[in-house]
Formats: C-alpha cells, sequence, structure tokens
C-alpha cells in the first residue's frame, strides 16, 4: 500500500490548522490593539510658543502692550488682508493599559494624529504630529506637541482690526482661553500588524479627556 498520498495528505491537514491558528492569534491580537486604541484618551493643554507675524504673545493681554513698531507691522498686515499666526498646541493623551481590570499593560505607539483645528466652532487648518509617539500604559499623562500655522484673517475676515488681535490673545496671551480651541481628530496606532485606525473622529477639548 502506499502511504505517500496519506502522508501529504497529513502534513497538508497539519498545516492548514496551523495556518488556522496563526490567523485566529492575529486576528485576536488586532482586535486587542483596537480595544487598547479606543481607550486611549485625549484632552487639548496648553498653547505654547504663539506668534503673530513673528511677533511673541508671551505676557501680552491688550493690544496698547504691543510696541508701536510692532502694532504698523501688525496693522500694515491686516490692511493686505493677512494675519499670519504659529504656535504649538498641546495634546495630552491618556493610556489606561496598565495592566489593572483585566487588560494587559501595553504601550501605545501613536502613529498619526490626524487633525482640524476648530476656533470658536470655526473650522480651520489641519495639522499632524511630526513622529510617532509613545504612550506608556501608566496612567499618566503623555505630552504631544502639534505645530500649527494658519492665516486668522482667511477664517475671520469678518472680525475689525482690534477683534483679531484680541481673538490672537485669548488663545496665545497672558491669559489663555483654552475653551476657544477644539480638535476634530483622528487616531491612529502601530502594530506588528500594521496601522489600526480609530473608528470615527473624536472632539478633543479641554475640559476632559475623550
Amino acid at each position: 500500500m502506499n502511504k505517500r498520498p496519506r502522508t501529504f495528505a497529513l502534513i497538508f491537514l497539519a498545516a492548514s490548522a496551523m495556518l488556522v491558528l496563526q490567523s485566529c492569534a492575529m486576528l485576536q491580537d488586532m482586535a486587542t490593539a483596537l480595544t487598547n486604541l479606543q481607550r486611549l484618551r485625549f484632552k487639548l493643554g496648553e498653547v505654547n510658543d504663539f506668534r503673530l507675524l513673528g511677533i511673541s504673545l508671551s505676557g501680552k493681554t491688550r493690544l496698547n502692550q504691543f510696541s508701536v513698531l510692532d502694532g504698523v507691522r501688525l496693522f500694515n498686515a491686516f490692511r493686505t488682508k493677512s494675519l499670519m499666526a504659529d504656535f504649538v498646541l498641546n495634546v495630552l493623551a491618556v493610556n489606561p493599559n496598565d495592566g489593572t481590570g483585566g487588560s494587559p499593560k501595553t504601550v501605545s505607539t501613536l502613529s498619526s494624529l490626524e487633525c482640524r483645528l476648530l476656533i470658536d466652532n470655526v473650522s480651520t487648518v489641519s495639522g499632524n504630529i511630526e513622529r510617532a509617539v509613545e504612550i506608556p500604559g501608566t496612567g499618566q499623562e503623555s505630552v504631544i506637541p502639534i505645530r500649527l500655522s494658519l492665516d486668522l484673517f482667511q477664517f475671520f475676515a469678518n472680525k475689525q482690526y482690534e477683534d483679531l488681535i484680541n481673538l490672537a490673545l485669548a488663545i496665545g496671551g497672558a491669559n489663555k482661553d483654552g475653551s476657544r480651541l477644539a480638535l476634530d481628530a483622528q487616531p491612529r496606532v502601530s502594530t506588528p500588524y500594521g496601522t489600526i485606525t480609530y473608528p470615527g473622529r473624536l472632539t478633543i477639548i479641554n475640559t476632559e479627556f475623550r
């Protein structure tokens, strides 16, 4: 009796079973990664290094605190219908996958945080992190900086000169009002099986972790 076909059949069945088990394990790992991603929480932090036409707003609360030269520059820019602002918006992230509550302790690698900035509920420019960020499973806050640039006049052309300057001061001056900002964002994390995208978008605000 020729045993070779039977041997080949057994080898084929064993290999098929191994592939099925590996596929199931991979699907389980991907499901776990998605669950861990959904448990990440985000919140807006401080605005840093706010500059209007390269002029720092640090310590300023009113228009009359600008030098005469800076005031002339700002007004001339407004007259030409452009008022460029640059700043860093910090996002706070918390990874609760710290090994308690039945979930394994994991480090989440945030590979992307594609987002759009909202100012007073007006959708403005888009942004993203410059490089991947590891968020350890400690439950502690990680700071994720996002550098943004926008022309305030482009999105708030209906405002007068003083109103635009006051808006900039409210965002990046001495008395920062984080409630005027929000991020419409979609996180992505890296896994051994590729990038996993958060299912749906998040509105990140400064009053609570979401």
